[in-house]
């Protein structure tokens, strides 16, 4: 990766009527890498991609784009794409029109258009569809038309803003695989905005989780979820078993706020010796989801807690419904959390 950030951002303020958007934003993207800003709706995540797009102006602060102050030039003048959750495809364009029109737009003869456009659509599998219109493709398609048009101009960036949004689970599960692919071949750096937590944990080389305009933590997939540095991100990245100041002296015998992940949760009839640490409940309710059971317990101790348990022959499910149980875990499955933003 080059030295100098293909983004950087300095003290990035908007604010629309009163309302601070993104507040003090610092933040720099690398050449070649997959960034994404996850979080809720209203954190500011969507108004960061318009501002590096340039169809929003900073209200204070700086943008970069590999060294080169662009904060202040129009979206035409600078070298990004972006690919939206509509596709915005053009419905009476040929498919291959539809890929060549930026290429268009910036003055290449017809011949060199025609044979970048099919590079572009060969990139994502896709040259067959040439001759289609966008309407006899399916939405999957329409997305990876979408990808190749935003990519043919060979933009230093490209940004999505939330681009499998539209798509049913089962493509978008597909389209996630399909456009690290894509990223992969092309070299070039993703932007990308995604409220679905899973979405960016499998994609993504870093990830900024935003929150109330600003970063409240930024890692890797790994480093977020194993150690969220507060509430939010334990409760937003994944689910998670959060113990505050009350509940963390009567279940695990320390002060301060702290979660553990479900999946490093067990329950058993008995406790066991190697498992470290263990609190006797009752379950109230399990749920069956195929690979693995989910377990409602009330802890004894007061808060409730969810297990996430591998679903084997023996486990069930159903038969631990109002059954005492001790729910065990190891020490170094707890994760401090520090206070949230303030």
């Amino acid at each position: 990766m080059s030295s100098t950030p293909a983004i950087r951002l300095t003290g990035i303020t908007k604010r629309f009527a009163g309302v601070t958007a993104v507040d003090a934003v610092d933040l720099d993207v690398q050449s070649g890498e997959f960034f994404s800003m996850l979080g809720p709706s209203g954190s500011g995540k969507t108004t960061m991609l318009r501002l590096v797009a340039g169809f929003e102006q900073p209200t204070s602060g700086s943008i970069e784009l590999f060294g080169d102050d662009v904060t202040s030039r129009p979206a035409f003048q600078r070298d990004v794409s972006t690919v939206f959750q509509d596709y915005a495809l053009f419905p009476h364009m040929s498919v291959l029109d539809n890929v060549a029109y930026g290429l268009r737009v910036r003055g290449i003869k017809a011949a060199r258009r025609r044979e970048m456009a099919m590079q572009a659509l060969e990139a994502v599998r896709l040259a067959h569809t040439a001759q289609r219109k966008p309407a006899q493709l399916s939405g999957g398609q329409r997305q990876r038309i979408a990808l190749a048009r935003a990519s043919v101009v060979e933009p230093k960036v490209l940004l999505l803003d939330e681009p499998l949004g539209a798509l049913d689970l089962k493509l978008r599960e597909q389209m996630q695989v399909e456009l690290k692919q894509v990223q992969r071949d092309l070299g070039i750096t993703f932007l990308f905005v995604t409220h679905d937590q899973e979405e960016a944990l499998s994609l993504s080389d870093r990830v900024a989780v935003f929150n109330e305009g600003r970063i409240e933590q930024l890692g890797t997939p790994r480093e977020l979820y194993e150690n969220p540095a507060s509430r939010f991100v334990a409760d937003f990245v994944g689910t998670s078993n959060v113990f505050a100041a009350d509940h963390a002296q009567k279940v695990l015998g320390r002060q301060g706020e702290f979660s553990i992940r479900p999946e490093r949760l067990q329950v058993a009839a008995v406790p066991q010796a190697s498992a470290g640490h263990s609190a006797a409940g009752t379950v109230l309710e399990t749920i069956y989801v195929g690979s693995a059971v989910r377990c409602v317990v009330e802890l004894d101790a007061g808060p409730r807690v969810t297990v996430l348990q591998r679903n084997d022959r023996d486990m069930g499910g159903e038969h631990l419904r109002g059954k005492r149980v001790h729910v065990m875990w190891h020490e170094e499955d707890v994760v401090v959390l520090s206070s949230s933003v303030a």
